[in-house]
């Protein structure tokens, strides 16, 4: 009897805790599986909407390849603003938005795609090679549109650019050159004449030097 008693009384202990802590064991168990379950959807969702953002993105390509087609540029820009509206933090919303800026200027309307980079430049974050890239052409669209000051501006504010150091270099030197600063220029053209020396010389470069009266032992 009294190992019955004992069992008796584990039992009701059992029962006992059961009831001062079962509640918060399944609110415990259900938030787990909250947890779990609802990372396995944002993860699904994440996938599908990468999976849509790269079919906007091949449909956008496919559009500006096919210029014969009177409603490329229309297309272009209908895809690249469905992808920064609907996808704004992937990168294929920057890559739509570089070709809708190279749409843009083929089509002469630079500013914009001044602002079709602007936004790029902004959403590309800290993926430092992407965004050197839009920095890049920013600046050229800013230099082919006139705006010399906002181009040296987009150069100079390029952070750990040394892939690209010796093409802003040599598109400071340009500008500068454009400004009448011939000192200037003639610095930034030497300064990408040392940046490029492992990747061989550039002949475009080398006769920008020429023109300035720069050889090549200078």
């Amino acid at each position: 009897m009294a190992e019955m008693r004992t069992e008796e009384e584990q039992v009701q202990a059992i029962k006992d805790w059961w009831k001062n802590n079962g509640s918060s064991l399944l609110i415990g168990i259900g938030a787990a599986l909250a947890i779990v379950f609802g990372w396995q959807a944002w993860q699904n969702h994440q996938a599908e909407q990468r999976a849509e953002a790269a079919n906007q993105f091949g449909n956008l390509l496919n559009a500006f390849s096919d210029q014969a087609d009177e409603t490329s540029a229309e297309t272009v820009a209908f895809v690249a603003s469905t992808l920064r509206e609907d996808y704004t933090d992937s990168a294929y919303a920057v890559y739509g938005n570089l070709i809708l800026a190279r749409q843009q200027l083929t089509d002469g309307d630079a500013p914009a795609a001044i602002e079709s980079l602007k936004w790029a430049l902004e959403k590309a974050g800290e993926q430092q090679a992407l965004a050197l890239v839009v920095r890049s052409r920013l600046a050229r669209a800013q230099f082919a549109s006139g705006g010399y000051d906002d181009a040296l501006t987009t150069i100079n504010g390029a952070a750990d650019s040394e892939a690209f150091a010796a093409i802003f270099s040599e598109l400071k030197g340009d500008i500068l050159l454009a400004q009448g600063d011939q000192d200037g220029a003639r610095d930034a053209y030497l300064a990408a004449r040392e940046q490029s020396q492992q990747q061989g010389r550039s002949g475009i470069l080398e006769l920008k030097l020429s023109d300035l009266g720069i050889g090549e032992d200078a």
